[in-house]
């Protein structure tokens, strides 16, 4: 067994991906295409801003024919299949604004990385922007592509060889791995490079500010769940209140305290 850092951290799994040999295999492996770089931005952005998005991309790589982007993304949001289209579109209309057509030079793929989890529990979505007959069959006239990956729902069933990846980024979560479940040499590599004796202090000070920041936007969530949920219980507490329920029975059955149905009672 290895400690590792884990591969939630976007600075961990930056210094992991943005080394180029091991971006070409991950792309290789998800997408089947060789990639020619040599190589791979972090925190890349566009100037001027497409379209008034100021997208952000973990990972950018390109050569002369693809354009890549990997992103991960540990707190779970309600946006981030919505998200992540856009931000795919601004690197496709980043192209067009300079080109002579609507056919951009380079196909572009974005790979979304979900380390926790998704409401959908499937380990890999796809949006394939071919155009399709009516029996479902491409035209195989545009290639571009988003994949979203959720590596904590990887099984028997996943297909091999995207499977080690994903089972390699769900075993760095708990930061100890155990090696010898893969032979994948770059999966290898990966470990190498995030071993917890490799990690800098720079690099921990990063971590410990993503993890305050899931931290606070969890809390948030979880805040907004609630009052989401004392919303709907007041309300059926004012319906109740009407149809003329014994106060205590309302208490019982909504949560709501007998203080507030007295504030309830004055506002009808």
């Amino acid at each position: 067994m290895k400690k590792v850092a884990s591969l939630r951290y976007g600075v961990i799994f930056k210094k992991a991906f943005s080394q180029p040999a091991i971006f070409t295999a991950f792309a290789q492996d998800f997408l089947g295409i060789t990639l020619n770089i040599d190589h791979v931005e972090t925190e890349k952005s566009f100037d001027p801003v497409v379209g008034k998005v100021d997208s952000r991309y973990d990972l950018f790589a390109e050569d002369k024919t693809n354009r890549i982007i990997v992103d991960i993304q540990h707190v779970r949001s309600a946006d981030h299949y919505d998200r992540f289209l856009h931000y795919h579109c601004v690197a496709l209309l980043e192209q067009v604004a300079n080109a002579k057509n609507y056919s951009p030079d380079l196909t572009v793929f974005t790979i979304v990385v979900l380390t926790s989890g998704d409401r959908h529990k499937i380990d890999m979505a796809t949006i394939d922007f071919d155009p399709k007959d009516r029996a479902g069959e491409p035209l195989g006239e545009i290639k571009h592509k988003i994949l979203y990956l959720c590596p904590k729902y990887v099984s028997e069933d996943t297909p091999q060889p995207y499977r080690q990846w994903l089972e390699a980024i769900d075993d760095s979560l708990d930061e100890e791995v155990d090696e010898s479940c893969y032979d994948n040499q770059y999966i290898h590599d990966i470990f190498n490079l995030i071993e917890r004796s490799a990690i800098s202090p720079q690099e921990l000070a990063r971590m410990k500010e993503e993890y305050n920041w899931e931290e606070a936007q969890q809390k948030k969530y979880a805040q907004g769940i609630q009052k989401g949920k004392e919303k709907t219980q007041l309300a059926i507490a004012e319906k109740m209140l009407k149809k003329g329920l014994d106060q205590t029975l309302i208490t019982k059955m909504t949560g709501v305290s007998l203080a507030t149905l007295e504030k309830l009672i004055k506002s009808i």
